[in-house]
């Protein structure tokens, strides 16, 4: 048996929001690596999908959290323990859970959610320099191995832009990234 995908993902969660208290009081506006979107609207963008992936796990209407957008790090961090309990709810794994695009098994969407959570932690860490060596090379390499498996033969577009270039010894964080579309900072030194 693997690694528990709940644990995983609980795991990502605390990752991205060491990331994310990290952040300087002078780099909310900063921008990332997802255009439509600086530092303080993508911390937002990931506390209100735990509430959207919760609430469909629980078979419910999304909660309309206007605190999301006045205390966004408060909202992630609110958001974490009802995400984590959905997902360990008796049964959910193998449940059908509906999300904005479409109808996958629990188990699904539980990868979906950590690639997410990586991935935009990996953004988040591009946007104000900080290191992705935080991020754990079990969970990248999961996530990755999940990506190329579902995704790989999807047509890209609004959701995942066109795979971009990376070294093959990349760390997997930065392959993952590369994967889904984010150009990856050159980390080579000159010769």
């Amino acid at each position: 048996m693997g690694p528990d995908p709940v644990d995983q993902l609980s795991t990502a969660l605390e990752c991205t929001g060491k990331v994310i208290d990290a952040v300087g009081t002078n780099q909310w506006e900063a921008p990332t690596p997802c255009t439509d979107w600086d530092v303080t609207e993508l911390v937002a963008h990931l506390a209100s999908g735990n509430a959207r992936f919760e609430a469909a796990l629980r078979h419910q209407e999304p909660a309309d959290d206007r605190t999301v957008d006045a205390d966004p790090v408060g909202a992630y961090r609110r958001s974490i323990p009802g995400l984590v309990d959905a997902f360990r709810a008796p049964g959910v794994m193998d449940e059908l859970v509906t999300l904005p695009f479409g109808v996958v098994p629990g188990s699904v969407a539980a990868n979906l959610r950590l690639i997410e959570v990586l991935v935009h932690g990996w953004d988040l860490a591009q946007a104000v320099h900080q290191p992705t060596s935080a991020f754990p090379e079990d969970l990248a390499q999961a996530a990755l191995a999940f990506s190329l498996g579902a995704l790989g033969p999807i047509p890209r577009g609004r959701q995942f832009a066109p795979a971009q270039p990376v070294a093959d010894d990349a760390p997997t964080i930065d392959r993952l990234a590369a994967f889904l579309g984010r150009p990856v900072p050159s980390t080579a030194s000159p010769s």
